[in-house]
């Protein structure tokens, strides 16, 4: 009656979030209807109900009653499915105990017919996690959270402690569940063949599969990522997943919302005109905002409302708007009031989920309790209602985003941010730029845009410009979290002293140690100084981050680089594994053909060389690349493989096609100047460069290479200098 049962559930989700790498749910039905009728096929009714890995009854004073509903229809028939399943009640865990998948929750101490009943069914002894709170004084009650005087307990038990307590037993049992070959315990506690092992030789054209067959499918075959747990918790039962806008940013599928009318909470029928008021300009507004969004209208949701026999809007409950969202297929569902406390009036809405009816987001407006004023803070709401919705949607594939920077109320200049950074990820950096300005122009509260401004610019050789966007971003340090304070400085050092820009990586690993993009950051700085030992196990953290939660890396970088690292340490082989991989979610990538040529040539497999050349010349021709940049990128193949012949005479064509290229006299002269082929030719033709772009500093840093190779060390000191 005080909720106990009901935060006792939310307690658990939080804390097998917590416990499992994977997805977890678990089945309580809070809906006192949902229960059965007599008129109910209670067998068939209940089997999706009940046919669930593990069963957590909450044992009260009054549950082991065998008049009761929850022993009669739910306990007793989970006892009689579970030995049907192949499984049983029993678990064999890895440590070699043996484990019940009945997980009782005491709530109060048992009358020792109730705990003979319990064992009579069951076959087993009672052995249940104790929420029990009981002193001398006769006292006997469940435990509650926060307790005032936990050491008055003589049971010494301390709520947060007994919840990770379940949440352990429940992933020792799926682990059990999980581990084969799957075995039964008997009663005298030892452990018997499978039905299925004992089958296992049959003749195939029967079709009979082992018993462990059902299992399997559900831990390993459907839910390899996502674990499925379906704990059915006797009392108030209630579903409980990531929420519906969590789930719908992973789908790409738009956001169904409808809006109920608002509740009158004042005592004045001025504002009753303004129930239908505030939801027809929310549907109105919300139905033009966005192609994210689908929103029910006004009269189908007061239609179902009227025909329901709801008339007085004060009547409708979240739990009536929440049937009317599910009758109308709609996502998630907008419930709230208007309320008045002297002349200030309020409006309250929140964003419920359909099928959990979690609140997923509140808004509060207030003002003067003037009708004009009403119209105002509805405008208010529309918007905010709005953004959120929006913002919501379109950072679904954005982890590091939310992560990283600061937000923005503004779903245009988030919108904007997001397709500039989406430009970024794909090696666009010019649009990458345009879409981050006019983000920026509408809203510089969304810092992370000068980061990215900094990072396009540099990419594409702007160095003043992107300096400037890092030393803009660096000046609001003060004013930035922790996160963004640190990736501030991280830029910043960019420009002076790339060393001492990683230690900032470091500092964010040590908030984040699952932060997928600080690892990406740390493998480009390694390879920038050319430490591939170090970049190797920073890129395969990386990577396997994104296996465990299941995602995709959003351009092929990571490999390239990660690649690059594995090549220049000789570890071809896994060099190979790794580009395979990648093969299967980037067939066609350019960048990672272009490496895949450089290990076979390396290899000394020419006929897989000769095949990646081809596809990757026809691929780059495809985007509009010149001769010449193709034909300059398979020099590079070639330097990168150490057949230096056949790079100098790519290097060389590259020039004749472009003889009046300054990028193409520059790279075939730090090729002749690196490989000591001939310095003093690679000298005059950067110098030809330098004539035609004296401020470039990557045409500087090859000349003072070449004054370095030819001895002239104050030279090279001096333009090199100048270089940085």
């Amino acid at each position: 009656y005080d909720g106990w049962v009901t935060e006792f559930v939310d307690n658990l989700k939080k804390e097998l979030e917590a416990t499992f790498k994977e997805d977890v749910s678990v089945y309580f039905d809070e809906n006192p209807h949902d229960r059965l009728q007599e008129s109910h096929d209670v067998e068939k009714s209940l089997e999706g109900k009940l046919n669930c890995l593990i069963f957590i009854p909450i044992i009260s004073q009054t549950y082991c009653d065998p008049k009761s509903y929850a022993w009669q229809s739910e306990f007793i028939p989970f006892l009689k499915m579970v030995e049907k399943d192949g499984y049983g009640k029993d678990v064999k865990l890895r440590s070699g105990n043996v484990a019940n998948r009945i997980l009782p929750i005491r709530i109060h101490d048992l009358e020792q017919e109730d705990i003979n009943l319990y064992e009579k069914e069951t076959g087993s002894v009672l052995r249940a996690i104790d929420f029990v709170f009981k002193t001398t004084a006769g006292v006997n009650r469940p435990l509650r959270n926060n307790e005032d005087h936990p050491n008055d307990n003589l049971n010494k038990t301390f709520y947060r402690d007994q919840i990770n307590k379940v949440a352990g037993a429940i992933k020792e049992i799926i682990i059990g569940m999980k581990s084969e070959p799957v075995m039964k315990v008997g009663e005298n506690g030892q452990v018997k063949e499978s039905p299925g092992e004992a089958r296992a030789e049959e003749p195939k054209e029967l079709n009979r599969k082992p018993a462990k067959a059902p299992i399997r499918k559900i831990l390993y075959t459907v839910s390899a990522v996502a674990l499925l747990i379906i704990a059915g918790i006797i009392t108030y039962p209630r579903i409980f997943k990531r929420n519906t806008l969590e789930r719908l940013r992973e789908s790409g599928e738009r956001i169904a919302v409808a809006v109920m009318p608002f509740q009158n909470m004042t005592n004045d029928t001025l504002w009753n005109v303004w129930q239908n008021g505030i939801q027809d300009i929310l549907i109105t507004y919300l139905s033009n905002s966005s192609e994210e969004l689908k929103v029910r209208q006004t009269e189908l949701i007061n239609n179902l409302l009227r025909n329901r026999g709801f008339t007085n809007y004060a009547s409708i409950t979240p739990s009536i708007a929440g049937n009317i969202s599910q009758k109308l297929d709609a996502n998630v569902f907008i419930y709230g009031s208007i309320k008045q406390a002297g002349r200030t009036l309020r409006l309250n809405a929140q964003l419920v989920d359909t099928k959990t009816k979690e609140t997923l987001k509140s808004f509060e407006i207030d003002g003067p309790a003037e009708e004009e004023t009403l119209l105002q803070i509805t405008d208010s709401l529309k918007r905010m209602v709005s953004n959120f919705l929006i913002i919501s949607k379109l950072g679904k594939e954005h982890i590091q985003l939310k992560k990283w920077f600061s937000t923005t109320i503004s779903a245009e200049a988030f919108r904007y941010y997001i397709m500039g950074v989406d430009a970024w990820y794909n090696y666009d950096n010019k649009t990458a730029i345009n879409w981050l300005n006019k983000s920026f122009a509408i809203d510089s509260n969304i810092t992370g845009v000068m980061w990215f401004l900094s990072a396009a610019n540099q990419q594409l050789g702007r160095i003043e410009e992107a300096r400037k966007w890092a030393l803009r971003y660096y000046r609001k340090r003060d004013i930035l979290p922790l996160r963004e304070n640190l990736l501030a400085g991280y830029q910043y050092e960019q420009f002076l002293r790339p060393n001492e820009s990683i230690k900032y990586l470091i500092q964010l690993l040590e908030i984040d140690d699952q932060d997928p993009s600080v690892y990406l950051l740390l493998v480009y700085n390694y390879l920038l100084l050319n430490q591939y030992d170090k970049s190797i196990p920073e890129g395969e953290k990386y990577i396997q981050i994104l296996n465990k939660w299941d995602l995709k890396s959003p351009n092929t970088w990571i490999y390239s680089g990660l690649g690059s690292a594995y090549h220049n340490t000789g570890q071809y082989k896994k060099e190979e594994s790794l580009y395979k991989k990648a093969e299967r979610d980037f067939p066609d990538d350019p960048a990672l053909i272009y490496r895949q040529a450089i290990l076979a040539l390396s290899e000394g497999k020419m006929k897989d060389a000769n095949k990646y050349i081809e596809k990757y010349q026809s691929l780059r021709k495809d985007q509009s690349a010149s001769e010449a940049a193709i034909t300059a990128n398979l020099a590079g193949v070639f330097s990168e493989a150490g057949i230096l012949d056949k790079a100098e005479e790519y290097y060389r064509k590259a020039l004749s096609l472009e003889p009046n290229s300054s990028e193409r006299m520059n790279n075939l002269a730090y090729f002749l100047i690196d490989n000591d082929r001939n310095v003093d030719e690679g000298i005059e033709l950067v110098g030809d460069a330098l004539n035609l772009l004296p401020d470039n500093y990557y045409f500087m840093h090859t000349k003072g290479w070449g004054f370095f190779k030819q001895g002239k060390y104050q030279e090279a000191l001096e333009i090199l200098q100048k270089s940085w």
